[in-house]
């Protein structure tokens, strides 16, 4: 019989998510399935955040989950004038990246054995990772797809436009349609141009790719992703998704509360994502275009 004590202690992972929503949101979701799986989990939270929402929600999952421990990477002041400033905020992590990181991790006990970082810091956060004998995951939290255009697109920068009119080949893919790819992808200068081609480059390096994704809607893309089709070299990617809400309650209870007495097919969502700040005469002309679709208001 094998004394308790000889059991094997729980992994140690690190946290690093990006800003906005749409990536601090899966990011919380993979910490709360973490924890809930016996991982010890440090979440590294960056600060300032850009919005009131991202700390109410790191809020939250820590209220939800207080074993997970978080750790704050104080951002100094980075100057991007005109820049968006979610893309501003990752250049001023990114720029911290080496001198930031040690520091932070020499604080944790245990140690780490592993860092999950956001896409977005990718190409500063992997080599800063391996400096310490840390093995780095990338977090990807969009589709296999365009995973696929992340990877590949640095490849053919510049004639990608030029030469595809109507779509983007990438190996192992269906045609992938010009109008997907983002338009700044035109402009080389741009930072967001810059740092999407970066970290896309920085793919290759890490020790492995978890994706929000599962393999009865994306089997090909990452079949085609593992095999080596889509970029040779690739680590192997992992899909972990469909990533549930960490927490059933609160807004997310209501608003299922609401729905259940509402008649079948009789709402529409409608959703423009959690940066998109809408007009008065926007809205008024969506509220318009829903009483003539036959929808109530509530």
């Amino acid at each position: 019989m094998s004394n308790s004590d000889d059991r094997k202690p729980p992994a140690h992972v690190a946290l690093l998510p990006s800003a906005g929503m749409g990536h601090l949101a899966p990011f919380l979701r993979l910490a709360s399935v973490l924890s809930s799986h016996n991982c010890e989990v440090t979440l590294i939270t960056p600060r300032p955040t850009v919005s009131a929402s991202e700390s109410r929600n790191i809020s939250a999952l820590l209220s939800a989950f207080p074993h997970i421990r978080p750790i704050e990477f104080r951002i100094p002041h980075y100057d991007a004038l005109g820049a968006d400033p979610f893309y501003a905020h990752n250049e001023a992590m990114r720029a911290s990246a080496h001198g930031l990181l040690s520091p932070l991790l020499s604080s944790l006990s245990p140690p780490p054995s592993a860092i999950v970082i956001d896409i977005s810091l990718a190409s500063a956060f992997i080599p800063a990772s391996k400096k310490l004998n840390l093995r780095a995951f990338v977090f990807f939290t969009s589709s296999a797809n365009m995973l696929s255009l992340f990877a590949y697109y640095p490849r053919v920068i510049g004639a990608a436009r030029a030469h595809c009119a109507h779509h983007l080949d990438i190996p192992g893919l269906p045609p992938f349609p010009r109008s997907s790819v983002p338009p700044v992808l035109d402009d080389p200068d741009n930072l967001f141009t810059r740092q999407f081609v970066e970290n896309g480059r920085a793919l290759v390096d890490a020790e492995g790719i978890v994706l929000n994704t599962f393999e009865a809607l994306e089997g090909d893309a990452l079949a085609a992703l593992n095999g080596g089709r889509v970029v040779p070299g690739l680590p192997p990617v992992t899909a972990v998704g469909p990533l549930e809400p960490f927490t059933g309650g609160g807004l997310c209870a209501r608003v299922r509360g609401w729905l259940d007495w509402q008649p079948a097919r009789s709402v529409v969502y409608v959703s423009f994502g959690s940066r998109a700040a809408m007009s008065e005469a926007q809205i008024e002309q969506l509220g318009i275009g829903l009483e003539r679709s036959g929808c109530g208001s509530s």
